[in-house]
Protein backbone atom coordinates (compact mmCIF):
# COMPACT_ATOMS: atom_id res chain seq x y z
CA UNK A 1 0.00 0.00 0.00
CA UNK A 2 2.33 3.18 -1.36
CA UNK A 3 0.31 5.89 -2.14
CA UNK A 4 0.99 9.61 -3.19
CA UNK A 5 -0.77 12.70 -3.28
CA UNK A 6 -2.59 12.71 -7.00
CA UNK A 7 -0.81 14.67 -9.37
CA UNK A 8 -2.22 13.78 -12.69
CA UNK A 9 -5.83 12.72 -14.04
CA UNK A 10 -4.34 9.16 -15.05
CA UNK A 11 -3.37 8.41 -11.63
CA UNK A 12 -6.79 9.83 -10.31
CA UNK A 13 -8.78 7.50 -12.45
CA UNK A 14 -6.02 4.81 -11.33
CA UNK A 15 -7.16 4.80 -7.58
CA UNK A 16 -10.85 5.61 -8.33
CA UNK A 17 -10.69 2.34 -10.37
CA UNK A 18 -8.74 0.85 -7.22
CA UNK A 19 -11.03 1.90 -4.93
CA UNK A 20 -14.32 0.78 -6.22
CA UNK A 21 -12.21 -2.63 -6.70
CA UNK A 22 -11.56 -2.56 -2.96
CA UNK A 23 -15.14 -1.46 -2.15
CA UNK A 24 -16.90 -4.45 -3.36
CA UNK A 25 -15.33 -6.56 -1.73
CA UNK A 26 -16.82 -6.86 1.95
CA UNK A 27 -13.23 -7.96 3.63
CA UNK A 28 -11.82 -4.81 2.57
CA UNK A 29 -14.75 -2.09 2.50
CA UNK A 30 -13.63 -0.89 5.70
CA UNK A 31 -9.93 -1.06 5.61
CA UNK A 32 -6.80 1.37 5.80
CA UNK A 33 -6.19 1.39 2.16
CA UNK A 34 -9.85 2.28 1.61
CA UNK A 35 -10.25 5.05 3.54
CA UNK A 36 -6.55 6.92 2.52
CA UNK A 37 -7.78 6.69 -0.82
CA UNK A 38 -10.95 7.89 -0.19
CA UNK A 39 -9.04 10.48 1.44
CA UNK A 40 -7.00 11.04 -1.90
CA UNK A 41 -9.56 11.17 -4.38
CA UNK A 42 -11.52 13.62 -1.84
CA UNK A 43 -8.57 16.15 -1.99
CA UNK A 44 -8.26 16.06 -5.70
CA UNK A 45 -11.75 16.07 -6.13
CA UNK A 46 -11.97 19.32 -3.70
CA UNK A 47 -8.86 20.69 -5.84
CA UNK A 48 -9.72 20.25 -9.12
CA UNK A 49 -13.61 19.54 -9.69
CA UNK A 50 -15.88 22.92 -9.50
CA UNK A 51 -18.74 21.33 -7.87
CA UNK A 52 -20.32 24.65 -7.28
CA UNK A 53 -20.83 24.76 -11.25
CA UNK A 54 -22.65 22.03 -11.30
CA UNK A 55 -26.37 21.63 -9.93
CA UNK A 56 -26.79 18.95 -6.98
CA UNK A 57 -27.88 16.50 -9.33
CA UNK A 58 -25.24 16.76 -12.14
CA UNK A 59 -22.69 16.55 -9.10
CA UNK A 60 -24.31 13.22 -8.03
CA UNK A 61 -24.29 11.90 -11.55
CA UNK A 62 -20.85 13.02 -11.98
CA UNK A 63 -19.62 11.38 -8.83
CA UNK A 64 -21.53 8.39 -9.84
CA UNK A 65 -19.52 7.80 -13.23
CA UNK A 66 -16.36 9.13 -10.86
CA UNK A 67 -17.03 6.23 -8.88
CA UNK A 68 -18.25 3.66 -11.18
CA UNK A 69 -21.97 3.63 -9.36
CA UNK A 70 -24.98 2.75 -10.87
CA UNK A 71 -28.54 3.89 -9.34
CA UNK A 72 -29.48 0.68 -7.52
CA UNK A 73 -25.14 1.12 -6.00
CA UNK A 74 -26.96 4.37 -4.78
CA UNK A 75 -30.59 3.11 -3.94
CA UNK A 76 -27.87 0.59 -1.81
CA UNK A 77 -25.51 3.06 -0.22
CA UNK A 78 -28.56 5.86 0.62
CA UNK A 79 -31.06 3.27 1.96
CA UNK A 80 -33.67 4.54 -0.87
CA UNK A 81 -35.91 2.81 -3.17
CA UNK A 82 -34.95 2.35 -6.93
CA UNK A 83 -37.97 4.61 -7.69
CA UNK A 84 -36.85 7.48 -5.34
CA UNK A 85 -32.95 7.43 -6.71
CA UNK A 86 -34.94 7.75 -9.95
CA UNK A 87 -37.07 10.50 -9.40
CA UNK A 88 -34.27 12.47 -7.38
CA UNK A 89 -31.83 12.09 -10.45
CA UNK A 90 -34.57 12.60 -12.77
CA UNK A 91 -35.33 16.10 -11.25
CA UNK A 92 -38.68 15.08 -10.21
CA UNK A 93 -37.85 14.88 -6.57
CA UNK A 94 -35.52 17.16 -4.01
CA UNK A 95 -33.13 15.68 -1.93
CA UNK A 96 -33.78 15.28 1.89
CA UNK A 97 -31.64 16.38 4.41
CA UNK A 98 -30.93 13.13 5.62
CA UNK A 99 -29.86 12.19 1.79
CA UNK A 100 -27.92 15.11 1.74
CA UNK A 101 -25.84 13.85 4.73
CA UNK A 102 -25.65 10.46 3.57
CA UNK A 103 -24.37 11.79 0.04
CA UNK A 104 -21.87 14.10 1.81
CA UNK A 105 -20.55 11.00 4.16
CA UNK A 106 -19.99 8.58 1.41
CA UNK A 107 -18.34 11.15 -0.79
CA UNK A 108 -16.52 13.13 1.91
CA UNK A 109 -17.24 16.22 0.18
CA UNK A 110 -18.82 19.28 2.10
CA UNK A 111 -22.65 19.01 2.16
CA UNK A 112 -23.09 22.45 1.09
CA UNK A 113 -22.23 21.15 -2.37
CA UNK A 114 -25.84 18.65 -2.14
CA UNK A 115 -27.43 21.50 -0.31
CA UNK A 116 -27.85 23.87 -3.27
CA UNK A 117 -30.93 25.23 -5.08
CA UNK A 118 -32.16 23.31 -8.64
CA UNK A 119 -35.25 23.33 -10.59
CA UNK A 120 -37.43 20.59 -10.23
CA UNK A 121 -39.37 19.07 -12.98
CA UNK A 122 -42.53 18.33 -10.74
CA UNK A 123 -45.55 19.86 -12.27
CA UNK A 124 -46.59 21.08 -8.57
CA UNK A 125 -43.88 23.32 -8.27
CA UNK A 126 -44.16 25.08 -11.70
CA UNK A 127 -47.30 26.32 -10.43
CA UNK A 128 -45.44 28.55 -7.40
CA UNK A 129 -43.51 32.06 -8.77
CA UNK A 130 -40.69 30.83 -6.76
CA UNK A 131 -40.33 26.97 -7.09
CA UNK A 132 -37.47 27.10 -8.64
CA UNK A 133 -35.91 28.49 -6.07
CA UNK A 134 -37.11 25.04 -3.95
CA UNK A 135 -35.44 21.33 -3.73
CA UNK A 136 -38.56 20.14 -2.47
CA UNK A 137 -42.01 19.58 -3.35
CA UNK A 138 -44.81 21.92 -2.34
CA UNK A 139 -48.48 21.09 -1.63
CA UNK A 140 -50.97 22.81 -2.96
CA UNK A 141 -53.80 23.74 -0.07
CA UNK A 142 -56.50 26.10 -0.78
CA UNK A 143 -58.12 28.12 1.12
CA UNK A 144 -61.91 28.96 1.62
CA UNK A 145 -62.49 32.39 2.54
CA UNK A 146 -66.12 33.27 3.87
CA UNK A 147 -67.70 35.67 1.10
Amino acid sequence: MEYKIIKSELQYESYCEKLHELVKNPLTRESDEVELLTLLIGKWDTENIKFSELSPIETIKALMQEHNLNSTDLSRILNLSKGTISKMLNYNKGLSKETIRNLSEYFKLNQEIFNQPYKLENEINRKFRDASLMNTKKAISKVNHPV
